[in-house]
């Protein structure tokens, strides 16, 4: 056992999450949100929220029913 979880340890996160996708379909979802949460908390999403909101205020957002009559 102690072999997998170093062998685990050594994983890039993009093999950690496959690995987790193969032995539990769901965990890799669950790392993903783990990682999302941490980077909003973080404030990385911060400048891209508050560029979101300035363009929504100055009316440059289209509506969403247009966006999927565009694609008919």
């Amino acid at each position: 056992m102690s072999e997998i979880k170093e062998a685990i340890a050594k994983l890039s996160p993009q093999e950690y999450c496959e690995l987790m996708a193969e032995l539990r379909p769901g965990l890799a979802d669950d790392e993903w949100d783990k990682q999302m949460k941490a980077d909003a908390a973080a404030g990385k999403f911060d400048e891209m929220n508050r560029r979101a909101e300035d363009d929504f205020r100055a009316g440059r957002c289209d509506p969403l029913e247009r966006m999927f009559e565009k694609e008919k």
